[in-house]
């Protein structure tokens, strides 16, 4: 367990094989100072579930901070309940707001279709009161298989004096992509995995209205929205959570890459020394 400024200990919550740190936002707004930050929710731990190198990925993440307010009930189902939810379409402004007054804080946006990051960078100093975001780039469709075009972003970003990475491109893309270049930013101190919070911030989408959200209905106010996009990761895709949620409840759940992680973390002369004890 990592320990942070501020804080000794964080306390988790486990979904699916998943640690969810357990922060109000306002803690975890005074407690990141660097990292890779993702926001699970039910979309990402079913996703979780059938990639493996996504899961990789996951783990490796400094945070990981409740996006959903159904992880949330679901977390006081299990017994082990989550503060807040903090999702990625709130985190962007929020983080921004919290650091308006912090110079160091530079924010680069990555993400959305053509001229849409661009906007949302606009409006979010506009809101801020000063040039917080100091970059924005909406990516070509594929961006993430094109070796050339992700070069040119990194230098981009490097050029622009970021501290902080927002990256909006959807999962496991978003987060995989920070995982595979983020050595190569050596000025950016947090990478933020935000979702569509950029095309938020732009007013290309509209957030569901408050009330909507707290009650756990903001996945059917955005499927009500973009049905044809989402129709089968709220209606077909999600089905199973539920029941894996369940089966944890009763102590009848098991990772399908925890044992192959717990493998892979033995070295060769372990394995060895392992075969030859036996």
């Amino acid at each position: 367990m990592k320990l942070r400024s501020g804080y000794d200990v964080l306390k988790e919550t486990n979904i699916l094989g998943i640690s969810i740190n357990n922060f109000s936002k306002q803690e975890f707004l005074e407690t990141l100072v660097s990292g890779v930050v993702f926001t699970p929710n039910v979309d990402h731990l079913i996703k979780l579930e059938r990639d493996l190198d996504f899961f990789r990925v996951y783990q490796d993440a400094d945070y990981r901070v409740c996006d959903s307010k159904i992880l949330f009930y679901v977390s006081r189902f299990l017994g082990m309940p989550i503060k807040e939810k903090i999702s990625g379409s709130e985190l962007l402004p929020d983080f921004c707001h919290h650091h308006r007054h912090n110079e160091s804080v530079k924010v680069f946006l990555l993400g959305a279709r053509e001229g849409v990051a661009y906007k949302a960078q606009q409006r979010i100093n506009a809101k801020v009161g000063r040039d917080i975001v100091v970059g924005a780039y909406s990516p070509s469709f594929g961006f993430e298989q094109d070796e050339l075009e992700c070069a040119e972003i990194v230098e981009m970003i490097n050029r622009s004096g970021a501290t902080v990475l927002a990256v909006g491109v959807g999962a496991p893309k978003q987060e995989k992509w920070i995982a595979k270049y983020k050595h190569q930013l050596p000025n950016v101190r947090i990478f933020l995995a935000i979702g569509a919070a950029i095309d938020f911030e732009a007013g290309q989408k509209r957030r569901s209205p408050r009330w909507i959200s707290e009650a756990g209905l903001e996945w059917l106010h955005r499927l009500i929205s973009e049905p044809r996009r989402l129709w089968r990761r709220y209606l077909v895709d999600a089905f199973p959570f539920f029941w894996l949620v369940l089966k944890q409840k009763l102590n009848l759940y098991h990772s399908p890459h925890l044992a192959v992680l717990s493998q892979e973390a033995y070295s060769p002369q372990e394995k060895v020394v392992q075969k030859v004890g036996r």
